[in-house]
Parts: C-alpha cells; structure tokens; sequence
C-alpha cells in the first residue's frame, strides 16, 4: 500500500504549510546539485514525495528546513548510488585536519567568496560555473550555508557528519571559490582585497 495515500488531509495541509516558504532554497539546491533542470525537477519531486509518505518521522516543533535539506541530500545520493554504483567514495579521508578554533575565524572573514553568495542567482556563467566545478562534497556545504544560511549544526545533521567535517569542507570551498573568482571579481569592480601572498610580491 503506499503509505502517501494514507496521510489525511490535515497532516498533508500541515506539510505544505511547512513546505511552502523552504521550497525555493530546496529547488535552488537540486539545481545546482543534478545541475540540469529536468533532473532537478525529478529529484525534487521525489524528495517531496518521500518527504511527505515520512512526515510522521518528523518532529513537529523541530527544524522543518534542516529536515527537508536531509530528505533532499539522501535522496540525491540514492539516486546517483543507482545510477553510478561506483561513483560515490568515502570522502571523509580528503577532509584536512585543522583547529576548530583558527577556522572559526576563516570561516568569518568577509572574503568575496562570500559576496559571490549574494549574486549566485545573477546572470554571470563565470560566477555560477566555478561554484558548479566545486567538487560536489564540498558544493553542497557551500550552497546550505553561503546560499540557503543553514548553520554549521544544521549542515551537519542534513549531511550526517560532524561539525568539524563542515567546517573544513566549507572553508577549503572558500578557499577553491576564492582562487577561481578573484580575479574576475577585480574585474567586474568587486572590492576584493588581494590575497597577503599577492600582497607580499
């Protein structure tokens, strides 16, 4: 039996009601995570989907955004683990260890990798196309926390992995964003200062 067709229709209501306002930031990441609109739009209707047949797994009073970006996540990595069975490796062993303490600062600066956040949605190819070269382990903290605003804890749960792992991923995505846009950022009249080895020549 499909256990969607057994919701009634106050708990679906109540599952819309909550969808509604997360559903532009859900589209936005399925865009950028299948990168081509027809796949996105399936990936999207089948986190939905799923979304609502396991409403009842969901805590009411909880954070409903954190739950759906979960429910999105898994279900992108579900359907690429059967498409390409191969294609998806542990990549925790690529984090690089750092201290918690010294990324908190990095993490904070106001580098225009940040900036490039605010202007992801605009029609500058240069722009999308270097978030869209991030490997994908690292793309998608990026776009939870720069593009949708979720905090460290909540992309640790979306992605079950540690805070520390977050941390890391987001800063070397910084780090990748910075490398590949600064100059073009110069260009088009972002004040982006020059990076202290830059500075030193």
């Amino acid at each position: 039996m499909n256990k969607t067709s057994d919701i009634n229709s106050f708990e679906r209501a109540r599952f819309l009601l909550l969808l509604d306002p997360v559903l532009p930031g859900l589209w936005r990441t399925a865009l950028r995570l299948v990168r081509e609109r027809h796949g996105a739009e399936d990936l999207l209707q089948a986190a939905t989907l799923k979304a609502l047949r396991f409403f009842d797994s969901y805590a009411e009073g909880t954070n409903f955004k954190a739950w759906m970006y979960r429910v999105l996540y898994t279900t992108h990595i579900n359907q690429r683990r059967d498409r390409e069975p191969d294609a998806l490796q542990l990549i925790e062993s690529m984090d690089r260890d750092r201290s918690g303490a010294g990324l908190l600062r990095e993490l904070e600066r106001p580098t225009h990798a940040e900036r490039a956040a605010a202007v992801l949605d605009a029609v500058d190819d240069q722009i999308r196309g270097a978030v869209d070269r991030l490997p994908e382990h690292l793309r998608i903290v990026f776009l939870l926390s720069a593009i949708e605003g979720l905090k460290y804890r909540e992309i640790a749960t979306v992605l079950e992995c540690p805070i520390g792992t977050v941390m890391s991923r987001l800063f070397r995505a910084r780090e990748e964003l910075q490398d590949q846009l600064a100059a073009h950022a110069r260009d088009i009249g972002w004040p982006v200062p020059a990076r202290e080895d830059e500075v030193a020549e």
